[in-house]
């Protein structure tokens, strides 16, 4: 059965008014704003011009000091338990509070989206690391920063498994593993969970390949095998995969990118010149890909392959979770970011105001039941779109469905960038979505 709480919507006032990306350093952001580089793909614009940039994709620690200077000393303030220390090196930054206890054993990977960086996590982690000091270390990853961002979910998310074994190898003390992803970010970390689950799958059954191995080391395998939860993701334990406002079902789909206003002509228009604009991304993200035959990217990320588990990467992990903006986020629509079809978005009259959490509007938690319930009900359905397909697909496994509303708030605007603070001093109001993530974060 679905538990629900949820807040007061108003109608959705999702005007031709672009969103104002947050200001940035020049160091690392280009100078439009996401909102404006989107507008380039639905009106055929040609592509954005780039102002020069003084980190790299492969920056070094010096220049990402440069960066944490500019950004206000966030992470050199001192609380009641210790001081948070930053460890830059060319694949991200490793944030965790320095104290006499324990090292944390649970290691927390932050993805960027489109034109995004490390920064755009900064608040979030640092948050993650007040609040829970001794028990995670947070890596905000680095690997696919502005132009890298244009590269396609593939590559993108190849490069994300390459940098969380890099991580895992230079921290043996970590035991368990979750992700935290913004926008395209979400779909990067969906594919790189599929190679580094196949990379821990490989090792475990090494001992069945003949190759030569101790007895101990047998031993232990059998053992890992018997324990209940023996998926495992770059050879962890899979705990948390968030997502915030990603499109889990592309942006092809009637207003799925809601600042062309559901106007069939420009949805058309942005499929055709997504490309030009965001290259293979562009590609991936409206379903514009079909290399050798194949179907586009999304929709085979909805199952497993031969060659990458992309489902049973998602089950291995306790929980799967999609934050979503109900309204005014002109960049992700409300049904593509919560994985859901048009007449399963929760009413109105069934959203109330949490105190605690003023912008988190409807929380959904679905069970087993749940799942089998709704895949019943649409078994009859005849007409099976590639929408449709993709959510068959995802809902294969259990999500827990939050949805947030910024449409008391000043920053309304650029929900897109408030539901995740990308930047303090114009998102401050997703304060309370950030909490409420930690808060119900499963250690």
């Amino acid at each position: 059965m679905i538990a629900a709480t949820s807040p007061l919507l108003t109608a959705s006032a999702a005007a031709s008014s672009s969103s104002s990306s947050p200001l940035a350093s020049a160091f690392s952001k280009p100078i439009r704003s996401e909102s404006a580089f989107l507008l380039s793909i639905g009106f055929g614009f040609s592509s954005p011009t780039w102002r020069p940039f003084a980190v790299a994709a492969s920056s070094s620690g010096k220049s990402m000091e440069v960066l944490r200077k500019i950004g206000g000393g966030c992470f050199k303030g001192k609380d009641s338990k210790g001081v948070i220390k930053v460890e830059a090196d060319s694949g991200g930054e490793d944030v965790f509070q320095v104290s006499s206890g324990a090292l944390p054993d649970h290691l927390v990977v932050m993805v960027n989206g489109l034109i995004g960086s490390a920064s755009d996590w900064r608040y979030a982690g640092e948050q993650f690391v007040k609040k829970l000091p001794d028990k995670v270390i947070v890596h905000r990853s680095e690997c696919n920063s502005s132009r890298l961002t244009f590269d396609g979910v593939d590559l993108m998310g190849e490069r994300l498994a390459e940098e969380v074994l890099a991580v895992v190898r230079r921290r043996p003390e970590v035991q368990k593993i979750s992700f935290v992803a913004h926008s395209l970010g979400g779909l990067v970390a969906r594919y790189a969970i599929g190679r580094l689950y196949e990379h821990s799958s490989i090792v475990k059954t090494a001992a069945l390949t003949g190759n030569p191995i101790s007895e101990e080391h047998k031993n232990s395998m059998v053992q890992g095998r018997e324990q209940p939860h023996e998926a495992k993701i770059a050879g962890l334990e899979p705990m948390n995969f968030i997502t915030f406002a990603t499109p889990h079902l592309g942006s092809k789909g009637h207003k799925q990118l809601p600042f062309l206003c559901g106007l069939p002509f420009l949805e058309r228009r942005a499929s055709q010149t997504a490309h030009l604009v965001a290259g293979m991304s562009g590609k991936h993200l409206f379903l514009m890909d079909k290399n050798d035959g194949k179907p586009p990217l999304l929709l085979r990320m909805v199952n497993d392959s031969e060659d990458l588990k992309f489902i049973s990467a998602l089950r291995a992990f306790k929980r799967r979770v999609a934050y979503a903006n109900a309204n005014y986020d002109h960049m992700v629509g409300w049904r593509t970011s919560s994985i859901r079809r048009q007449n399963e978005l929760p009413k109105s009259n069934l959203l109330v105001t949490d105190e605690r959490y003023p912008h988190i509007v409807y929380v959904e938690r679905e069970t087993m039941d749940d799942v089998c319930n709704k895949a019943s009900l649409v078994a009859g359905n005849q007409t099976i779109d590639i929408e449709e397909e993709m959510i068959r697909g995802l809902t294969q496994v259990t999500w827990e469905r939050v949805d947030v509303s910024f449409h008391k708030s000043r920053q309304r605007y650029i929900a897109h960038n408030t539901i995740q603070v990308k930047s303090y001093w114009l998102n401050s109001d997703g304060a309370d979505v950030v909490f409420h993530m930690i808060d119900n974060f499963l250690l």
